[in-house]
C-alpha cells in the first residue's frame, strides 16, 4: 500500500461536537448529570462522558427537579421532554439544530392541516423524535415504500403533505421520493432537511471510493450516518471495511492495494481516526522521508482567513445576538446581528435558516482568542453596487419602489441603491405630477453609475419603451380578423375612438360602437373606458388596425321581430328629423317611421312643432315589410282612441 486517501469531512459534524461540548461543560459545571440514550452514536464517546459524570438515565420517570438532563443530538420524543418539564428536571437542549428545524416543520404542517412525510429509517432516534412533534405521520424509507403508499388509494394523491428527510438521509433516496411524491400529489411542499455537512461527507466519501483499491468507514455500528457512507462507498469500491477502531484493521485487507481510502462517520473522535489513519499509513513515507501526521492533514484542510476577504459557510446556529457559520477554518465564525441586515426590523430567522449556506465578508480575525467575525451586510453592499454596474453593462431590467420626489426628477430605491430618475425619463407625460409614483414599484433601467460619487441614474422610460415595442410585435405577430381583445380607449374623435389592444391602437369608426344611432361617440364611452373589441380589418405595411364593438352575430332585425308585431305599441326614441316625418329607434339597430301625417291628430306645418331629437314616445307597430325590413309606426293612432275615450266621458249638455 503506497498511499491513504483521508477525507477532510471526516469526523465530528457541528452537531456531535456542540452536543459534547455541552455535554462535558454541564457534568463539569453541575458535578454530574443523565443523558436520556446514548447522547450520540458512537460507544467511546459514550464510556468517556460516563467517566465525565454524564450517566444514562435508565427511567427517565425517575428523575427530580434536583436532577439535570442533556437532550441527545438526535433529538427527543415531544412527550418526554413534556414530562421532564412537568418533573421540573433542568434540561441542556443539545438536539442539533438542523434536527430541530425538521421538529419546527412538522409541528407546523400539523398546525396548517397537513400531513408530516419523513423520508429515513422508521427506527432511529431522530426520526422516532421528530414523528412526535405532529399528529399520525407518515414514514417511509425510500422510493418503493412511498410509491406502494401511492397506490393503496387514489384519494392518498390529494392529501396536503409536507416531505422532510432524516439528517442523515442518503441524498438520492430522498430525491427519488420526493421526486414521486412532487408529480403524483396534487399539493406536496417538499423540503430538502438532509444535513449540508452529511451531503458533503457523503459526496466526498463517494468521490474518493472511485479512486481506491479499499475503503475503510470508521464509526459505530448504530450509527446511522456511519452505515450510509458504507453504502454509498460500495457503490464505487468493491473493497469496503466498516470498523470501529484500528484494532479491527488486518494487514490482509490491504494485500494488492496501492491506494487506500479513509472516512469517518460524524460521530466518530478525531483521535480514532487519528489511529486508523496511523495503522494504515505505516508504510508511507513522503518525500523527504517523514509521515505525514493527522493534525498536520487536518490543518491543511482548514481555510486561512484573512480579513477583507469573502468566505463561503453554513450557518449552524442562530441566537437572540447572533449567527454562527462554519467556514471551514479553525477559528469560531460568527455575524452579529447589526451586521446581517440594513433593515433593522428583520428577525434573523426570516433572512437565514440553520443549514442555509451563506456567503460573508471577513471583518475581523483573532486568532489568539480563535474567532472571526463576519458581516452579511457589508458584503451585500458590495454585491450590491457590482449588480448595479453589472446592469448598466449588460442592459438589465432592475425594479425598485419610488422613495421620494426631488429637483428636477423623483428618487428610485433599487435593493437600497438610490437612484436618480430624471422627470424626462420618468415616463409620465410632460407636466404631469412626479408625486403620483411615490411608493410605487417600478421597472428601470440603469443609464449611469459612479461609484466614487455614489451616483446612480436610471430611466423608467426606457424600459416602458421597450415593453410596448415587445407588446407591438406580439400584437402584429398574432393578430387576424375577427380575433377579439380587449382594449382601453387611449383618444376620441367626431368619427371613432382610438383603442390601445395591448401596445397597438386600433380605430373603432363611429357606426360599428353601437347598434343605436349615435352622433358622437362620446354617447356611448369615454377616455379611460375598457373596450371589447374585434379586429375587423388590419394593414402590417401602414401598421392601421380597424377595430368593431357590435356583435355582428346578433341580428337586431330578428330581434325586432321576435319582440314584436304589427298592432303592438313600443316606447321608441326619436333619432332623426325631416321634412316628411321622424325617425324612431325601435331597438338598438332598428329604425322606423313615423309619418309626418302620423305624428298628432292635428296638421303640422312640421315634425318639430311636436317632436325633438332624443326623446322618448310611444308608437304603434301600423305596418311592417319584412323583405324590404321597413318599419311603420304612428303616434296619431294612440291620440284618436284616447279622444274617443274622453268624448264618450264628456257631459252632455240640455
Amino acid at each position: 500500500m503506497n498511499e491513504v486517501i483521508l477525507a477532510k469531512s471526516a469526523g465530528f459534524c457541528y452537531g456531535v461536537e456542540r452536543a459534547v461540548r455541552l455535554a462535558e461543560e454541564t457534568a463539569d459545571r453541575s458535578g454530574g448529570c443523565y443523558m436520556l440514550g446514548d447522547l450520540i452514536h458512537n460507544a467511546h464517546v459514550v464510556r468517556s462522558l460516563e467517566q465525565r459524570g454524564v450517566r444514562k438515565a435508565e427511567n427517565p420517570g425517575a428523575l427530580t427537579e434536583r436532577d439535570t438532563v442533556i437532550i441527545r443530538s438526535h433529538g427527543e420524543r415531544k412527550d418526554v421532554l413534556d414530562r421532564l418539564e412537568a418533573a421540573g428536571v433542568c434540561c441542556v437542549n443539545a438536539t442539533c439544530p438542523n434536527v430541530i428545524r425538521i421538529q419546527n416543520l412538522v409541528a407546523r404542517a400539523e398546525q396548517e392541516g397537513r400531513r408530516a412525510v419523513i423520508i429515513g429509517e422508521a427506527n432511529h432516534p431522530e426520526v422516532l423524535g421528530v414523528a412526535s412533534w405532529c399528529a399520525d405521520p407518515l414514514i417511509f424509507e425510500g422510493p418503493e415504500a412511498v410509491q406502494e403508499w401511492l397506490d393503496s388509494d387514489e384519494k392518498n394523491r390529494e392529501i396536503p403533505l409536507t416531505v422532510v428527510a432524516q439528517t442523515t438521509c442518503i441524498r438520492e433516496l430522498f430525491e427519488t421520493s420526493a421526486k414521486k411524491l412532487k408529480k403524483q400529489c396534487t399539493n406536496a411542499k417538499i423540503f430538502d432537511t438532509i444535513c449540508n455537512a452529511t451531503h458533503k461527507r457523503q459526496s466526498e466519501a463517494a468521490e474518493i471510493a472511485a479512486k481506491v483499491d479499499v475503503m475503510v468507514v470508521v464509526g459505530d455500528r448504530k450509527s446511522a450516518n456511519t452505515k450510509h457512507l458504507t453504502e454509498i462507498c460500495k457503490e464505487s469500491c468493491r473493497n469496503v471495511f466498516q470498523i470501529e477502531n484500528a484494532d479491527e484493521l488486518s494487514p490482509d485487507q490491504f494485500n494488492g492495494c496501492s491506494v487506500a481510502g479513509l472516512t469517518a462517520g460524524a460521530s466518530t473522535p478525531a483521535g480514532i481516526i487519528k489511529e486508523v489513519y496511523a495503522t494504515m499509513s505505516e508504510e508511507i513515507k513522503v518525500a523527504e522521508g517523514k509521515e505525514e501526521s493527522f493534525e498536520e492533514l487536518l490543518n491543511q484542510s482548514f481555510k486561512t482567513l484573512n480579513t477583507g476577504e469573502k468566505v463561503t459557510g453554513i450557518v449552524t446556529a442562530i441566537t437572540p445576538t447572533e449567527v454562527q457559520v462554519d467556514v471551514g477554518a479553525k477559528q469560531a465564525a460568527y455575524i452579529k446581528l447589526s451586521e446581517l441586515s440594513d433593515d433593522p426590523t428583520a428577525k434573523p430567522e426570516d433572512i437565514v435558516k440553520v443549514g442555509d449556506e451563506i456567503e460573508t465578508y471577513i471583518v475581523r480575525v483573532n486568532d489568539v482568542e480563535g474567532y472571526a467575525e463576519l458581516s452579511k451586510k457589508r458584503l451585500d453592499a458590495v454585491k450590491i453596487w457590482e449588480n448595479i454596474e453589472k446592469a448598466v453593462e449588460e442592459k438589465t431590467v432592475m425594479e425598485g419602489t419610488v422613495t421620494e420626489e426631488n429637483k428636477g426628477g423623483i428618487v428610485v430605491s433599487v435593493k437600497g441603491v438610490r437612484v436618480f430618475v430624471p422627470a424626462s425619463q420618468s415616463g409620465l407625460p410632460r407636466g404631469a405630477e412626479l408625486s403620483a409614483l411615490i411608493k410605487t414599484k417600478v421597472k428601470l433601467r440603469i443609464t449611469e453609475v459612479n461609484r466614487a460619487r455614489r451616483r446612480v441614474v436610471g430611466s423608467i422610460r426606457a424600459v416602458q419603451n421597450e415593453e410596448r415595442q415587445a407588446a407591438q410585435a406580439e400584437v402584429w405577430a398574432n393578430i387576424e380578423a375577427g380575433k377579439h381583445y380587449t382594449g382601453t380607449v387611449k383618444s376620441m374623435t367626431s368619427y371613432g375612438v382610438f383603442v390601445d389592444i395591448g401596445g397597438v391602437d386600433g380605430m373603432v369608426h363611429i357606426s360599428e360602437l353601437s347598434w343605436s344611432r349615435i352622433k358622437t361617440p362620446a354617447e356611448v364611452c369615454k377616455v379611460g373606458d375598457t373596450l371589447d373589441v374585434y379586429v375587423i380589418s388590419y394593414d402590417p405595411e401602414k401598421r392601421k388596425i380597424s377595430l368593431g364593438v357590435k356583435d355582428h352575430n346578433v341580428d337586431p332585425w330578428q330581434s325586432f321581430m321576435n319582440q314584436y308585431a304589427v298592432g303592438d305599441v313600443a316606447s321608441v326614441r326619436i333619432v332623426k328629423l325631416m321634412s316628411f316625418g321622424a325617425f324612431a329607434e325601435v331597438v338598438p339597430g332598428v329604425d322606423g317611421l313615423i309619418h309626418i301625417s302620423q305624428i298628432a291628430d292635428r296638421r303640422i306645418e312640421k315634425p318639430e312643432d311636436v317632436l325633438s331629437e332624443g326623446q322618448i314616445v310611444d308608437a304603434k307597430i301600423i305596418a311592417v315589410d319584412e323583405e324590404k325590413k321597413k318599419i311603420s309606426l304612428s303616434i296619431r293612432a294612440l291620440l284618436a282612441p284616447a279622444a274617443e275615450e274622453a268624448a264618450e266621458e264628456a257631459p252632455v249638455e240640455e
